[in-house]
């Protein structure tokens, strides 16, 4: 069966990766939820999409932190604004969150400033606390640039998965777009599960550091020979819905037919399991043929598209709305009874 991840949780719902957002996720039926970790000052995971907070917090408007806007370059890309790893825990906690796109969503937008950043630990908080059993997959955020910046993000996150007692837990996934961290987690033996995530293009960032200009594209990653070497290290990959999708056609909700992806049946057959990322209902999100109407934050014809992905037998979603991915998985599971 396929497993719904809640994107940042209920992100659709409520700012990404707030208390309200993470705790509507398990109450919406997700089977894990997906942070992103990056670290402050003083070492402390925290969570956030970027270490770049701007669009997500009011620290633009707190002249206290004025002085710390600045320019730094991470992972090739020039980034001006507040940055986590300048900031201690004890400054970042009195953050609060707002929604990424406004426009997009004023509904999770009228809870903005309604809760402030969360550690990792205060996720596993919710975790443990959940009425059922809940996964956590978390995602090790730029960790060549924190590397070299001062921060073992390896060392780091085992740390804190130790001192809460989730090493070795059967929730556990880490994903990451950099293999080393990974392998560094698996020399360590946290435990959990060893995802590799790959965009459609380029590559990754470790990869450049080593090798420059000659460092292999995500997309030579995705040969047999590749994926068979990534099944001696990896529990699975994770690529993006264009990547999985490719050369396949969405289907009718009440199809029973699956979908063939290329990727999907290569990684299985190599002994990986693959996750997709990210299904979003509203129109800017969704392929042409699916829009409805001319407003982009309006949904579509989703239902469809998020049924076609689940019938590729992928082992996992990840979705801004967990409840939809959620119905999307039980009318395929319907269809093949």
């Amino acid at each position: 069966m396929t497993q719904v991840i809640a994107h940042r949780g209920a992100s659709g719902h409520r700012p990404e990766h707030s208390r309200a957002a993470y705790e509507l996720a398990v109450e919406l039926g997700a089977d894990a939820i997906e942070p992103d970790l990056v670290p402050t000052k003083d070492g402390v995971l925290v969570l956030r999409h970027e270490n770049e907070v701007s669009g997500t917090t009011d620290v633009a408007e707190r002249p206290e932190f004025a002085h710390l806007r600045t320019t730094k370059t991470i992972d090739g890309q020039t980034v001006t604004g507040w940055f986590t790893e300048d900031m201690t825990w004890g400054e970042v906690r009195t953050l609060t969150v707002r929604e990424r796109l406004p426009a997009l969503r004023p509904a999770s937008a009228a809870h903005d400033g309604e809760g402030h950043v969360l550690r990792l630990d205060d996720l596993l908080g919710v975790l443990d606390a959940a009425p059922r059993p809940v996964g956590l997959v978390a995602e090790v955020k730029h960790a060549t640039f924190f590397e070299q910046a001062g921060f073992p993000m390896a060392e780091l996150l085992d740390d804190a998965l130790g001192a809460a007692g989730w090493r070795h837990d059967e929730r556990l996934t880490i994903e990451s777009f950099e293999k080393r961290v990974l392998r560094q987690l698996g020399s360590r033996d946290t435990g959990g599960r060893l995802v590799y995530l790959q965009e459609a293009r380029g590559s990754a960032a470790d990869e450049v550091a080593s090798h420059g200009s000659a460092a292999p594209t995500w997309a030579t990653e995705r040969t047999d020979e590749a994926l068979a070497g990534f099944a001696s290290e990896f529990h699975g990959i994770s690529v993006d819905l264009k990547t999985l999708m490719a050369g396949t056609d969405t289907v009718a909700v009440d199809d029973p037919r699956p979908v063939r992806s290329a990727i999907v049946d290569r990684a299985h057959a190599a002994g990986l399991a693959v996750y997709t990322w990210t299904l979003r209902p509203e129109n800017r999100f969704l392929p042409a043929p699916l829009r409805r109407g001319g407003d982009v934050a309006a949904h579509g014809d989703w239902e469809r598209w998020f049924t076609s992905v689940v019938r590729t037998g992928v082992d996992g979603v990840f979705a801004d709305h967990p409840d939809l991915a959620v119905r999307a998985r039980s009318l395929v599971a319907g269809q093949a009874g």
